[in-house]
């Protein structure tokens, strides 16, 4: 069985304070869309931090099953985005380019 070197977990970033410059020395969080967020497995600094978030752990398959939903809707929303004789370059410029699927790892 391979180790695993990333937790998932969903809390709501509340700005200012919730990831302090000694937590992205300590452990590398990383945000994805619903909340979602991937930090170090097997780390004390990381475990701690969500925590202190009140953050709740998710396993693999449920980070990704919120993180899909959400890039789902992004992407509906996006598609349905659409004004008449718009060209694809200027729905670009005005939207940005339409949200990717992203594959969470271990």
């Amino acid at each position: 069985m391979a180790h695993k070197t990333n937790q998932y977990c969903v809390a709501e970033n509340w700005g200012k304070g919730f990831i302090t410059n000694d937590d992205s020395i300590n452990f590398s969080p990383s945000s994805f869309p619903g909340n979602v967020w991937r930090v170090n497995a097997h780390n004390q600094n990381a475990n701690g931090w969500v925590s202190r978030v009140n953050g709740t752990h998710k396993t693999l398959s449920e980070a990704q099953g919120i993180v899909d939903a959400e890039i789902t809707s992004a992407q509906s929303a996006w598609d349905s985005d659409n004004v008449e004789g718009e060209s694809a370059e200027d729905k670009n410029r005005r939207l940005g380019s339409r949200p990717e699927d992203i594959t969470l790892t271990e």
